[in-house]
């Protein structure tokens, strides 16, 4: 047995870090958190300075009982990330395993061989002030959810699954809505910009514009009418030196950021993969918010960019971190080795180091050394002048490697090369266009510039925006998605050969790609706890909450009396809010009357989401009820809009003499055709969808069905074979069986179907584990399943017991 016993948190952390240490080393890995609050009980003794009672995670049993063998004849080092969740975890381990105070403690922010040989050389003990701060924020956030929750479901009493409230998740949220009714309440105006195209010969053309827009079309035909006859002319040519300087290299955020602009990858997705370039040793820690470079990275920096770029290529570069509370002794995200130009065989992996290399190379180069030229054309006709403009690159310095996208949707292109041009020389003009542009409203969140406002509004830190938007949109207080653009007119007025030619043009605008949009229960709940709790969805107090967290972590402030100034003015007001009267007005909203009964018209949010109800419950007839189209919101449906939901069910067609009838479910839009249901594809529109398309899905899915069985057998009916999203499968009696690796799926016989199901657990499908192969189907089992809804009262979740708050509460 090995001398010295190293604990990480991951299995492939270990096997990088053994293969550097040594024979005298057993790496094992915790498998990450080891120890947390209970699952079904608050597990913090409020009375008693708020102590916590942690349990041995259900499934780190045996992975305890393990360590613990390993750990009784060796010396243990404790070897968890160089942060306060990794500081955290190492406690944990000590508390668990039993081990002294003085057990050792490394960090490193590496995985080389150097790296953990320096680690080893200099051990410290547990920081228990960054066990403090972290143990400060699960408390928090555990009596955030464990009091505030309840409060949810006991008061709102809508969506398929309970609601939840989070220190840091309901700010995501509330910015998200709040940019919503931004845009809502956005009034678009329009003006008219003026460009000319001038013909040079050779096939050169000049491109101007006038540098001011005209608010009336009035005005901009009088500007085309000065333009007739007129001469052009080069007034003055103006050319001025610019340089461009590198970006910093990677934070967590700016690493995100960048990721999502242009590898297009989720915010989740960028951290998992750098998790793993980290555990492999090919990146310095993902999880940093600070933009420093140690000395020896900045040499081996300046060596590679000499070696493959040349000496004037080199600017060594020290960059001051902007935020308070980042820890210069921490690096920013770099590659472990510059040298090092692959840095995994997976796409995805090495798409992403690249991204790190390059950003982190091109931070010690030149700075680009441009050339802007301003051509400022005189019009002998009238005073105002037009403008073209023009760059081009005289030295491109760290351009050669590496250019930083932007967020802003505005944002013109890269100003091309002006041709030769002298002041005097006239111009031929080509035409010149009046086109009519509008003002655009505030663009809606991508996950990237969420991660980039909280980061600017102090909220959160590196390790909490992936788990944060992951929560909100598993909650589905907010969906990802891309939304098609709108049609409309805009003018334009085109002078060429002295004659002026108006026309109406058609444009597309307002289109959406992987946007954040927020859905009406996630309205719903921001606006009962902005009115409610206002402390706990404020800016500024979330943001001061993480100061105090940073307090904590250098011991500046101890962590109890921290919780204390938040619990007990907010214990006090979820007692008032218990007993006050819930508004209606937050789940509900008269709209006009129906011009057909004249019965009151209102859209309504339930258990399966919003929805449009023609009369009351307590009216001689029913109700009729209508669910809402994706998009739509319950804040901002108008009677027109809720009229046409009740052309559904519409009848479109026939197909083999069989009524075709398109209709909205809880699972969404569908057709119903001889009894059965096909889901509408997401791009599909109920209210507009035509007879063929509907033809083409029932197709479609038969061809999809008849290729699912693989084999049936005489002895069951309930027993068969089947294709499934992650492969064949066994379906027996409502179980789901795996099907032995090497197994030829139709060779199968009725008794070893026998057999897998008394060797596998009989559990729900989807859970230890294996994923449920049957996919839930699409198709809603009942048609008119909105009118459910007719007594939101009962399609409330029940009351939870006093001591009952499962995993759901949590942030």
């Amino acid at each position: 047995m090995s001398k010295n016993l190293v604990i990480v948190e991951s299995p492939a952390k270990a096997k990088t870090i053994e293969n550097y240490l040594g024979a005298d080393f057993t790496v094992k890995s915790s498998f990450g958190h080891v120890r947390d609050l209970p699952e079904h009980d608050m597990g913090v003794d409020v009375e008693n300075g708020f102590q916590p009672s942690y349990e041995i995670s259900s499934d780190k049993v045996k992975v305890i009982a393990e360590l613990k063998k390993l750990a009784k004849d060796a010396e243990v080092w404790l070897a968890t990330d160089d942060d306060r969740e990794g500081e955290a975890i190492s406690w944990h381990l000590k508390e668990a395993l039993g081990l002294p105070d003085n057990t050792k403690r490394i960090v490193f922010r590496e995985i080389t061989k150097t790296a953990l040989q320096n680690a080893i050389q200099k051990p410290r003990i547990i920081d228990v002030d960054l066990v403090d701060a972290q143990q400060a924020r699960r408390i928090l956030d555990r009596l955030v959810g464990y009091e505030l929750s309840p409060v949810l479901w006991k008061k709102i009493r809508i969506g398929k699954t309970n609601l939840s409230a989070g220190r840091v998740q309901s700010v995501a949220v509330r910015i998200i809505v709040e940019r919503e009714r931004e845009i809502d309440a956005f009034n678009s105006k329009g003006s008219f910009k003026i460009t000319a195209h001038f013909d040079l010969g050779n096939g050169k053309v000049l491109n101007a514009e006038l540098p001011k827009n005209f608010v009336a079309e009035t005005d901009a035909m009088s500007f085309l009418e000065k333009c007739i006859g007129a001469e052009f002319s080069i007034k003055n040519l103006e050319v001025k030196p610019a340089k461009k300087t590198p970006a910093p290299p990677f934070t967590t955020s700016t690493l995100q950021q960048e990721a999502s602009r242009k590898l297009s990858f989720s915010v989740a997705q960028t951290m998992t993969v750098a998790q793993r370039l980290y555990e492999a040793g090919k990146i310095s820690y993902m999880r940093t918010d600070s933009t420093n470079l140690s000395e020896e990275a900045l040499q081996k920096a300046e060596t590679q960019i000499v070696k493959e770029y040349g000496q004037e290529y080199y600017n060594k570069r020290i960059f001051k971190t902007k935020s308070e509370s980042a820890q210069e002794a921490h690096e920013a995200i770099r590659p472990t080795d510059f040298h090092t130009l692959n840095g995994s065989s997976d796409r995805n992996e090495q798409r992403l180091y690249e991204l790190i290399w390059k950003r982190a190379i091109a931070s010690q180069m030149s700075d680009a050394q441009l050339e802007r030229t301003t051509a400022t054309i005189a019009i002998s006709t009238t005073s105002e002048e037009l403008v073209a403009q023009g760059e081009v690159i005289k030295f491109e310095g760290f351009l050669k490697v590496y250019l930083e996208s932007s967020d802003d949707e505005g944002d013109e292109e890269q100003k091309g090369m002006l041709p030769p041009l002298n002041i005097g020389q006239l111009l031929n003009l080509a035409d010149m266009k009046a086109t009519e542009r509008f003002t655009r409203n505030p663009p809606r969140y991508t996950e990237a510039s969420l991660v980039k406002k909280l980061e600017e509004m102090g909220i959160g830190r590196p390790s909490t925006y992936a788990p944060t938007i992951s929560t909100i949109l598993r909650r589905e207080y907010v969906v990802k998605e891309d939304r098609p653009g709108i049609e409309r007119e805009f003018r334009e007025m085109i002078l060429a050969n002295d004659k002026i030619q108006s026309k109406v043009n058609k444009e597309t605008y307002g289109s959406e790609k992987a946007k954040l949009f927020p859905t009406s229960t996630g309205m719903v709940v921001n606006d009962f706890l902005v009115n409610n709790f206002e402390g706990i969805v404020d800016y500024s107090f979330t943001a001061s909450v993480e100061k105090d967290f940073d307090h904590i972590a250098d011991g500046t402030l101890a962590w109890q009396q921290m919780i204390k100034n938040f619990y007990t003015p907010f214990q006090k007001r979820i007692t008032e809010v218990k007993e006050e009267e819930f508004d209606r007005t937050l789940t509900s909203r008269e709209l006009g009357e129906d011009p057909n009964s004249g019965k009151k018209i209102s859209v309504r949010i339930g258990k399966y989401g919003p929805y449009v109800q023609i009369g009351d419950a307590e009216d001689e007839e029913k109700p009729k009820f209508a669910s809402l189209l994706k998009g739509q919101l319950m804040e901002t449906i108008k009677l027109e809009e809720a009229l046409e939901l009740f052309k559904l069910p519409r009848t479109v067609g026939l197909f083999e003499e069989t009524e075709l009838v398109v209709n909205i479910g809880k699972f969404g839009p569908y057709v119903k055709h001889g009894g059965k249901y096909y889901s509408l594809a997401k791009d599909d529109d109920p209210m507009a969808v035509t007879e063929d398309r509907l033809i083409a899905i029932i197709e479609d899915k038969r061809i999809v069905e008849s290729n699912r069985t693989i084999k049936e057998f005489a002895e069951n009916e309930n027993a068969k074979v089947l294709n499934g999203r992650y492969g064949p499968y066994v379906a027996f009696e409502k179980r789901n069986l795996k099907i032995p690796k090497g197994t030829e799926p139709s060779s199968l016989t009725y008794d070893d179907v026998l057999k897998l199901a008394a060797e596998q657990p009989e559990k729900p499908a989807g859970r230890g584990g294996f994923k449920k192969a049957a996919p839930k189907a699409a198709a809603p089992k009942k048609e008119a399943a909105p009118k459910k809804e007719a007594a939101p009262k009962k399609a409330a979740a029940k009351k939870p017991a006093a001591k009952k708050v499962t995993k759901k509460t949590k942030e």
